[in-house]
């Protein structure tokens, strides 16, 4: 029994020798690769998912194709969803190789900087060449595998790229070292992922995201509030010092193409009616800030209604990370500068003061929240249009918020602000939804008891989740303003609201269509509704009779009724 045993033992460690040895002449032979695009129906999956017991798989889709994709499953024990990034499948030998190519790559890719090939040619092209070296035989399986990786890591974003490539996510949230990632679905809410992060692994990752968007973090200076090379916006924390569990990091993802008016139509964000009244006011020079809590949508709505701006207006931008993103040919976007060891910081107040001599008609300005605001309505007073956003969940909460500290607006100057659209994020028919709770208008301080005068243009009715119209006294100053009789001021609500409807029944939701059929409106705007009718009722899919006739007229209509008091 022994002498088997040995000889046993003695055959495993002959076989192993010859596979070194062949490893070693296949390394000194060199091998060649014939390299063509993956095929999943010859050389399989890359990737499988197994649904773990007493889990059931509810939703797959991918996220970078045919890489990797998401499944989501739902555990009936604890009652909630799970997220599963799911990613090439790597064996050892692939892992350890996987690690060779990592450490060997870095300087030709240093070398072969600026040669005008893509980062995805560069990496596959060295990828190529290093396994050729090696003398290794890859299938495409492991080719294309190992590219991935490559890519995901170099030019990615690691472990965290398919959450990224996720369209469905809004938020990506890691709380400390080995904890799982969570994230916000627009589907399925706040989810756990199968994604987290060792101690060494995080630190590296947040520094990592640090000095990808531009930036130095530290144990010493360990918040840092930056933007990402792909727009998202970072808020990060290194050590354990200001965050116990570890360091953290919390990813707000923003669309590719921002929202327009007809997409937050679409979502029931505002209705028709609003974005008309919005369009109106602003084409007027009605200055409006946004309220609401965090992830309400006050910059997407901002950023929405500032499409409206007329196509050749100078609009000036100003925020702390870049956010706002306008189709509009006279835009100057600021961004605010920290220098830790040269220069001078420039700070949002820096930037309106700065703003001011360029001449801008309208001023955009991310959030107000200390002493630029008092800059920021004395450009109000004298005769800029200005939009911005704060946190406050009520009119009377931004009024209280403006008038004290640290923000100290005198109320006199308070007064200069003409709207208020107040934010929420909100349950409705068990989803969670963003709504316009409340339109206001500011009105003059009331003589006989000093304070600020204001009224609900529109109100959001929770139970039938609809929007309620109130009288509207900028309506009515827009009327006088233009010599609008009260059937003038109705046909040209009801036309811009037709408009709307057009081009949410046509499917026109892309920022830069949305913004040119604007800026055509505000030239001609009998031959754009004129062009708009005729695509209706070419369309089959589209009923024109049933959209608002423009100049059909609405029994009392508090918006009417307002003009012609």
């Amino acid at each position: 029994m022994a002498s088997d045993v040995g000889g046993s033992d003695l055959g495993d460690r002959i076989e192993a020798l010859q596979r070194r040895l062949s490893r070693t002449w296949q390394l000194l032979q060199g091998s060649t690769l014939d390299i063509r695009p993956f095929r999943p129906e010859e050389d399989g999956p890359l990737a499988s998912f197994t649904v773990p017991e007493d889990e059931r798989e509810i939703d797959r889709y991918w996220v970078n194709a045919p890489y990797a994709y998401i499944a989501i499953t739902y555990d009936d024990v604890e009652s909630e969803h799970r997220y599963y990034a799911v990613e090439p499948e790597l064996d050892a030998f692939e892992r350890d190789l996987l690690d060779r190519v990592v450490d060997d790559i870095r300087d030709p890719l240093l070398y072969r900087e600026g040669t005008g090939k893509t980062d995805e040619e560069t990496l596959r092209s060295e990828l190529e060449t290093l396994l050729e070296g090696y003398g290794v035989e890859a299938g495409m399986d492991t080719f294309h595998a190992l590219a991935y990786y490559l890519y995901r890591d170099f030019r990615g974003y690691g472990k965290v790229d398919p959450l990224l490539n996720d369209r469905h996510i809004e938020d990506v949230s890691c709380d400390g070292y080995d904890l799982p990632i969570f994230v916000y679905h627009d589907e399925y809410t706040d989810i756990e992922t199968n994604v987290s992060f060792g101690q060494e692994a995080l630190d590296s990752y947040v520094i990592r995201l640090a000095q990808q968007s531009g930036r130095h973090v530290s144990v010493g200076d360990p918040i840092v509030e930056t933007t990402l090379p792909d727009g998202s916006r970072a808020e990060l924390a290194l050590g354990e010092e200001v965050t116990p569990r570890g360091s953290a990091f919390t990813i707000r993802q923003y669309a590719e193409d921002p929202f327009t008016p007809v997409d937050l139509v679409e979502y029931g964000t505002f209705s028709v009616e609003q974005m008309a009244y919005f369009w109106l006011c602003i084409e007027h020079n009605k200055s409006l800030i946004f309220a609401g809590g965090t992830a309400s949508g006050k910059t997407t709505s901002m950023n929405a209604v500032s499409m409206f701006v007329p196509p050749r207006a100078k609009v000036l931008s100003i925020e702390d990370t870049r956010e706002l993103s306008l189709y509009h040919d006279n835009w100057l976007s600021a961004v605010t500068r920290e220098r830790r060891y040269e220069g001078t910081d420039i700070d949002m107040y820096d930037l309106l003061r700065s703003a001011l001599r360029h001449r801008p008609e309208y001023i955009i300005v991310g959030e107000v929240r200390g002493e630029e605001a008092i800059t920021l309505f004395q450009a109000m007073n004298t005769g800029h249009t200005t939009f911005s956003t704060m946190h406050a969940d009520s009119i009377e909460t931004v009024i209280n918020r403006l008038e004290n500290e640290p923000i100290n607006v005198p109320r006199a100057m308070v007064q200069s602000l003409d709207m208020l659209s107040v934010q929420t994020l909100t349950r409705s028919a068990d989803e969670r939804v963003r709504r316009a709770k409340t339109i206001g208008e500011i009105g003059g301080i009331d003589q006989r008891t000093g304070e600020l005068d204001y009224s609900s243009a529109f109100e959001w009715v929770p139970d039938s989740d609809t929007f309620q119209r109130n009288d509207s006294s900028l309506l009515e100053e827009i009327a006088d303003e233009r010599g609008w009789s009260r059937s003038e001021l109705l046909h040209e609500v009801r036309r811009r609201e037709r408009f709307l409807e057009l081009l949410s029944a046509l499917g026109i939701d892309d920022y830069r269509a949305f913004t040119a059929l604007v800026n055509e409106y505000y030239a001609d705007p009998d031959r754009v509704m004129d062009n708009l009718d005729e695509r209706a009722a070419a369309a089959e899919d589209v009923d024109a009779e049933a959209l608002a006739d423009d100049g059909d007229a609405a029994v009392g209509d508090p918006a009417v009724d307002a003009a012609d008091r």
